[in-house]
């Protein structure tokens, strides 16, 4: 081979003598052959790739750029010269002297070569990046292999007259136009048509820019590429998840076979006596332990399993590949380091080596360290995307499934759950998949570090990994021990379930409850700082493990080694080789325990995703389409029903309270289960829920719901729905911002928003639920006039109506009875009437006169006073100016919910202090002082080893003495132990003091946050409240002690080791100042880009939970409409707007690592390099010592970044909930000035020109009232909707202070006692009925005041006592979020039991029975006569009739009290009231039944 090549050159290949003097040079030939051949290699295989866009596009050209022009310029320039150097061959090529054939093949090969190059540059301009990566990688790599005959050329030109001068002259130009075209191919080339889409993927270089000079926007971060975005990646993880779940149900069905045959065998196997004893033994058996166990096999058995990982996979291959094979070349590379460093430490201590060989390894040195953190980036990069990816289609395949799961499934878990589910498991993906390399990745490094190892230091090395093996049971006992902290005192409370979202504040401010309330989180608390301590405790003792693990490792290493063979003597080759070997060890050994536990708990988050992606769907097959609309359900509720509903007819659905209406409802949109039978629906549905949904989002959006604007008949739709008042009242009309939940709206408008909607969604059949409880009567009529009835909106719809009000069901079609889940009669109004059943006799109680009332206002005659009065209204905007009414709850403008403040800009360094002051001050300076003493001690230890290995070249070939071997091993172990110790102290001390500012600021968040006014609550959505004390206090808990730990021992880290390597080559400090200059400004720049957009990540994230939380709650709404795939839509797009700033965020990691170690890696050359210099005055060991140190300093710089800029973001959560203990609170709980014993004894009641506002900047709502209310006086409150009645009762209660005037009771001001005295002694039915998690008793009783007689009697007068006593655990029966599990008139009455226990002289009953029928209506309504007779009771009333039978009547209107006497007086008044009662059909008090 050689010598054909010495034929092919003219000279001699390879000779190793070249290299073997001072001035080492490679031969001619070897330049001209390979240094040419490697590039070429590399462009020729790879350049036909870059062709392909030539062939392929069917776009057109990108236009000609100057870039362009140079680049095409240079390219020629190069081909010239290639040329000129062929024309040279020929003409020189004489007969008599030959020349070698290298001089034509070279010049032809690059001819070729730069045409290709040509046809490259001309084919990018169809991409839209015109950059050629493989040739940018090209010009690198031919300019690399230049250097050499560049530099021989040189070099001999300085010696001798230049013999061959043309072609010394071409070699010159040719090396300089590919400089030139190097540096302008890192320029990036942009047409300018491709301007604006390139613009999104600008380099990151302007965004690291623009983060720095103003803090990033949503807007500024670039888009993601369309693979990238969510619908992309979701669609093939669906895909492969079909069909692996289709596989893993096969299997669950196989396994469940299995267990019924197994079961089978054991029952027939028994004889008849046999099976007796079975049954007696197992009811001897602790019931409890049988419970325990049927739950768990339920839990073992009823999912499909194993198939989550295996779709991951499948669909993620490409990714884990390319990572893999990054990570093998890094992985490599690692060792070659070790080498190199052992190389140079001979290269100093030998007198003879050649002065190149030093330059070579230190730049070999730092081509290792540059090569290995460039693979370690595009590693990191890839695993950071696979993690985002990861998130983002197991997101997207939740909440897919929340939309199309079956509603047992879905009772399996709670919103919350749900939520947890996509916000801790899904992100648990994420973490784990960071890391999933390492598991194969840590077991290589380990190997092959044991093998070099043996080859350094022998057997004895099996000491050092007794060590590290002795070391790992160690470690994995204290994380079993931290996990059962964990799990035990389920140690953190997860977001989702946190105390405080199960409490509407304004129940807790109405019942004074707050303490208590208090007094419970507290509890909880506790227990979660105990287990904290503990937690601490242990990981202070593991860290202090793991710091003793390296020392004492190379300790066991080096001892035995020394002390096992005499010859043994410790060299600084040996040592320092080993140590860095130890080095490279130690993060595998961490990594792998860590990896291993997060796959555990990453295994309880598969099984948990893989039970809720693989429950049950919704099972749409009881409904069929068929033209015919019949309804033959038969359900878990309901007994079997058979209904047949003619197309266009009004059908009325009626009953008592718990009598299946709203399952009727339910199984209509197959939200139940199906048992037999089967419904039939012909054309689109549109539901109106009982309880109204409303979106956050515009009123307008609200109604269309993502249909198109028609804005003729939106207008009508806003009509008919009464909406027009409403509109004028709202500050931005239809364009108001609309809270969470619908919060500024008041019930009866959420109502007809929700009744908006369905009218405007023009569907072929409605389904109403009730959709009239919650307006006042006159609406109600309006509504029914204009949208329902025969003459409405709606008249030639299906219309299935449930309903509890009498008086619109003589104009109904149909009306259906329905009692305990069963059909009892159908048929038209006066059927049922001659029927004389159950419905007849119901009518006769209560709808005697309401029933004379309707037939003189069938629709003929319609047009009563009151209603005119309403169209009034509608049409002339004056009398609107005039009866400007209050707005109708809180509201600002247009937007309501005021944007979650991005803290922007750098944190204020207060917040660090306060922090520290939290801790403690002293508590901080020793924590401090430990840290700084155990670095010393550190330094101690390395320059002592590095005094120990020159040993060796002090007793070179004497005995070594004994005393000085084992003085040398005895210090040397004396310093390690005392470094570990003095950590020991730092980290016990740094846990106490985290504990104690955990405590101080939770304690201070969580005082202030019951102390706030009501309004606060309305502004804020709850979520943003829960953030604060689930996510931001558990930062303070866990991740801020951690950092600043971090922190501080990455700082120590970094100055000791710059310390050593200026102990051995002063000149290095020097170095230090601009690389630090540099590191800081790097630092600066990143730290803000990054920290802004973490903060922009937790900003973009809370939509997706809150729009998850608002899907769920609305699924019933969402699956009637059908609107499945708009939600999904939507929830894509929020997804894809964080996943935006993920990205980025994870570049924007990747950009600052590879300049940081790039500043490693200059580290490691300069002090290479200094030792290389100052080669005859340095010892080996110093050399060794100062090398080792650098090579482990880039990951130490990274980690400072790192950790800086994680303690920046998280001290971010300290400002959070700094923020929310300083909003301002409401009035002292209790003041100076206590009211006397037993008041209110009377209950007199007087308003004094009395008058309130909502918030500062809005108008009055109550206008200056007077009243009296006398003692035990009965008096109801009447007016329209926003009329300001709710704010009457926020004005008893004080939830709204006075803008003016006063309110006394029993001679007291209220404005001068403390809130909690004035809010015990009044009590309060409240319009929407709340309820907690949590048991029966402990919604009526949190506090356990009462005994359980005095339970059980409340409900035997709210007349719940034979409902409680039927469910299993009776008082302790569960009650779901919400209140999901009773229905809407149940949780009245358990609010009614509440306001009886409390039994205080006043009582005020908002609207409680507007969700009820009239059956239980009657039955409270006599509960509070008899039992509040000796009480003064303000009822605010939606139907009149319950208020018929007051003493008094007060008829408020836009905030002024328009009449005030008794309801007979009034009605012959002929004002207000009576046309109001005219509308609801009341003529005079007698002939109200109630």
């Amino acid at each position: 081979m050689s010598a054909a090549l010495d034929e092919f050159c003219g000279s001699v290949f390879w000779n190793a003598s070249y290299l073997a003097r001072p001035d080492a040079d490679l031969p001619v030939c070897f330049q001209q052959t390979v240094l040419v051949w490697v590039p070429l290699g590399f462009f020729w295989i790879l350049a036909p790739w870059q062709l392909l866009p030539m062939c392929r596009s069917r776009t057109k050209k990108s236009s000609v750029t100057k870039l362009y022009i140079i680049k095409q310029v240079l390219a020629t320039l190069l081909m010239l010269t290639a040329v000129a150097e062929l024309a040279l061959a020929f003409v020189e090529d004489t007969e008599q002297n030959p020349l070698p054939a290298v001089l034509y093949t070279n010049p032809s090969l690059y001819i070729a070569t730069w045409l290709l190059v040509l046809l490259i540059h001309d084919a990018r301009r169809f991409c839209l990046c015109r950059d050629s990566g493989v040739l940018f990688c090209f010009w690198a790599l031919s300019l690399l292999c230049g250097i050499l005959p560049f530099q021989s050329l040189l070099r001999r030109a300085l010696q001798e007259p230049i013999s061959d001068v043309p072609r010394f002259v071409l070699f010159f130009i040719f090396y300089g136009l590919q400089l030139l075209l190097f540096l302008v191919s890192g320029c990036s080339d942009i047409a300018p048509e491709t301007k604006e889409i390139t613009k999104k993927i600008s380099l990151l270089h302007s965004t690291v820019f623009k983060g720095y000079r103003k803090p990033l926007e949503v807007e500024d971060v670039w888009e993601l590429k369309d693979k990238d975005k969510t619908r992309a990646i979701y669609t093939t993880f669906e895909k492969n998840m079909k069909t692996a779940v289709k596989k893993a149900q096969a299997e669950l069905e196989k396994r469940k076979r299995k267990r019924r045959r197994q079961e089978g065998d054991h029952g027939n196997n028994m004889s008849k006596a046999q099976s007796q004893d079975v049954l007696v033994l197992e009811e001897k058996q602790p019931k409890k332990k049988k419970k325990g166990n049927k739950e768990d096999a339920s839990l073992r058995k009823d999912f499909p399993r194993g198939w989550l990982v295996k779709t991951l996979c499948k669909t993620f291959w490409q990714n884990l590949l390319m990572s893999v094979a990054f990570k093998l070349v890094h992985d490599g590379l690692v060792f070659v380091s070790p080498q190199l460093l052992k190389l140079l430490i001979a290269f100093v201590s030998d007198e003879e080596s050649f002065v190149w060989q030093g330059y070579l390894y230190a730049i070999l040195l730092f081509l290792t360290a540059l090569i290995q953190s460039l693979c370690l980036q595009q590693y990191f990069s890839l695993c950071f995307q696979l993690g985002t990816n990861v998130r983002a289609s197991l997101i997207a395949a939740i909440y897919k499934k929340a939309l199309t799961m079956s509603s047992t499934t879905r009772k399996e878990s709670t919103v919350g759950e749900t939520v947890n589910l996509m916000s801790a498991d899904a992100q648990r993906f994420m973490d784990m998949t960071n890391f999933v390399h390492q598991l194969w990745s840590s077991p290589l490094q380990i190997i092959l570090s044991i093998v070099f190892l043996w080859g350094e230091l022998g057997p004895s090395v099996l000491a050092g990994i007794a060590v590290m093996v002795l070391l790992i049971p160690i470690n994995g006992f204290l994380v079993a021990k931290a996990k059962t902290i964990q799990v035990s005192g389920g140690w953190k409370i997860l977001p989702g379930e946190h105390p405080l979202t199960l409490v509407i504040p304004q129940i807790l401010k109405l019942f004074a409850w707050e303490p208590s309330f208090e007094k419970r989180v507290n509890e909880i608390r506790a227990r979660e700082l105990k287990n904290l301590v503990n937690f601490s405790y242990l990981q202070s003792i593991s860290i202090f493990v793991f710091t003793c693990a390296p020392f004492l490792v190379s300790l066991a290493s080096f001892a035995v080694y020394v002390l096992v063979d005499e010859n043994n003597i410790l060299d600084a080759q040996k040592a320092f080789t080993a140590i860095s070997l130890f080095n490279v060890l130690r993060f595998p050994m961490a990594m792998l325990p860590l990896v291993l536990s997060s796959l555990v708990q990453t295994n309880v988050s598969t099984a948990r995703l893989e039970r809720y992606l693989g429950g049950e769907d919704m099972d749409t097959s009881a409904i069929h389409h068929n033209p015919i609309a019949v309804l033959l359900p038969q359900l878990s509720c309901l007994c079997s029903i058979t209904l047949d509903i003619v197309p266009g007819s009004l059908v009325a659905v009626v009953g008592a309270v718990g009598s299946g209406k709203s399952s009727l409802v339910s199984a209509m949109l197959g939200e139940m289960e199906n048992v037999k039978g089967h419904i039939n629906i012909q054309g689109s549905l549109a539901y109106v829920p009982q309880q109204a949904w409303i979106q956050n989002a515009t009123l307008k959006d609200n109604i269309l719901f993502g249909s198109e604007l028609d804005e003729a008949r939106y207008q009508q739709v806003i009509k008919a729905c009464a909406l027009l008042p409403d509109l004028a009242l709202l500050p931005a009309g239809d364009q108001t911002e609309i809270g969470e939940k619908g919060i500024n709206l008041s019930g009866g408008q959420k109502q007809r928003v929700s009744l908006a909607r369905a009218v405007y969604s023009n569907a072929d059949i409605y389904i109403l639920d009730d959709p009239l409880s919650a307006v006042d009567a006159h609406v109600g009529k309006y509504l029914f006039e204009h949208v329902l009835g025969p003459k409405g909106l709606l008249q030639n719809k299906t219309r299935i109506l449930v309903t509890h009000s009498i008086s619109f069901l003589p104009q109904v079609d149909n009306i259906v009875v329905l009692v305990a889940g069963a059909v009892s009669e159908h048929g038209s109004y006066s059927t049922l009437l001659a029927n004389r059943g159950a419905f007849a006799q119901f009518l006769n109680t209560y709808g005697s006169q309401e029933e004379n009332a309707s037939e003189k206002n069938t629709p003929g005659t319609g047009n009563t006073g009151g209603l005119r009065r309403l169209e009034g209204l509608k049409n002339s905007t004056n009398s609107l100016e005039k009866a400007q009414e209050e707005p109708p709850k809180k509201l600002k403008g247009q937007q309501l919910i005021e944007k979650e403040t991005v803290e922007t800009g750098k944190v204020k360094f207060s917040m660090y202090l306060r922090y520290l002051r939290a801790v403690g001050l002293w508590y901080s300076f020793w924590v401090a002082m430990g840290y700084v003493a155990q670095y010393v001690a550190f330094v101690g230890t390395n320059l002592w080893l590095s005094a120990w290995t020159d040993d060796a070249q002090h007793y070179l070939n004497q005995t070594y003495p004994v005393e000085q071997r084992d003085l040398r091993i005895g210090v040397f172990g004396a310093l390690g132990v005392s470094q570990a110790l003095f950590l020991l102290f730092a980290t016990i001390l740094s846990a106490q003091g985290a504990v104690r500012a955990s405590r101080v600021m939770h304690q201070q968040l969580l005082s202030n946050i019951l102390r706030v006014p009501m309004s606060f609550f309305d502004t804020t959505p709850t979520g943003r409240i829960v953030n604060r004390f689930a996510k931001d206090i558990f930062t303070i808990d866990e991740t801020i002690p951690m950092s600043f730990r971090s922190w501080l021992s990455c700082f120590m880290a970094i100055i000791s080791t710059l310390l050593m390597i200026c102990l051995a080559t002063p000149f290095f400090a020097l170095v230090i100042i601009p690389l630090s200059i540099f590191y800081y400004f790097v630092l600066r720049f990143y730290v803000s880009t990054s920290r802004q957009l973490r903060r922009l990540d937790s900003v973009t994230r809370s939509p997706i939970y809150s729009h998850f939380g608002e899907t769920v709650s609305g699924l019933s709404v969402i699956r009637a409409y059908g609107h499945q795939e708009r939600f999904l839509q939507q929830n894509e797009n929020t997804m894809d707007i964080n996943q935006k700033t993920v990205y980025s965020w994870i570049i924007s990691n990747r950009w600052l690592a590879i300049r940081l170690e790039f500043v490693g890696s200059l580290v490691v050359f300069f002090s290479a390099l200094l030792a290389v210099i100052s080669k005859g005055t340095l010892e080996g060991g110093i050399v060794g010592l100062s090398v080792s140190s650098a090579l482990n300093v880039t990951q130490t710089l990274n980690w400072l970044v790192r950790t800086s800029s994680e303690l920046e973001t998280n001290i971010v959560a300290v400002e959070r909930v700094y923020e929310y203990t300083k909003v301002k609170n409401e009035a002292p709980w209790v003041t100076e000035k206590r009211p006397p014993r037993g008041w209110p004894s009377k209950g007199e009641i007087q308003f004094v020109d009395y008058k309130v506002r909502y918030r500062p900047e809005l108008e009055l709502v109550l206008q200056g009232i007077t009243c009296n209310i006398g003692s035990t006086e009965k008096v109801g409150v009447v007016g329209r909707t926003g009329a300001g009645k709710s704010s009457l009762t926020n004005c008893l209660f004080r939830v709204l202070e006075a803008a003016g005037g006063s309110i006394f009771i029993d001679e007291v001001d209220i404005a001068t006692i403390g809130l909690h005295d004035l809010r015990q002694n009044l009590t309060i039915i409240p319009q929407d009925p709340v309820l907690f998690t949590g048991t029966l008793r402990m919604n009526l009783d949190p506090f356990d005041q009462y005994t359980d007689e005095e339970v059980w009697k409340a409900l035997e007068l709210a007349h719940l006592k034979t409902y409680v006593q039927t469910l299993p655990e009776g008082l302790l029966h569960l009650v779901s979020e919400g209140g999901e599990n009773l229905s809407v008139g149940q949780r009245q009455l358990v609010c009614l039991a509440r306001a009886l226990l409390r039994k205080a002289k006043i009582l005020i009953l908002d609207e409680a029975t507007a969700a009820v029928d009239l059956e239980t209506d009657h039955l409270i309504q006599t509960t509070i006569r008899s039992e509040f007779a000796d009480c003064t009771v303000l009822t605010i009333a939606h139907r009149l009739h319950t208020i018929m039978d007051s003493n008094r009547v007060l008829v408020l209107q836009a905030g002024r009290i328009v009449e005030y006497d008794s309801p007979e007086e009034l009605l012959q008044k002929q004002g207000v009231f009576s046309s109001m009662a005219k509308d609801a059909g009341i003529t005079a008090t007698e002939s109200t039944p109630l």
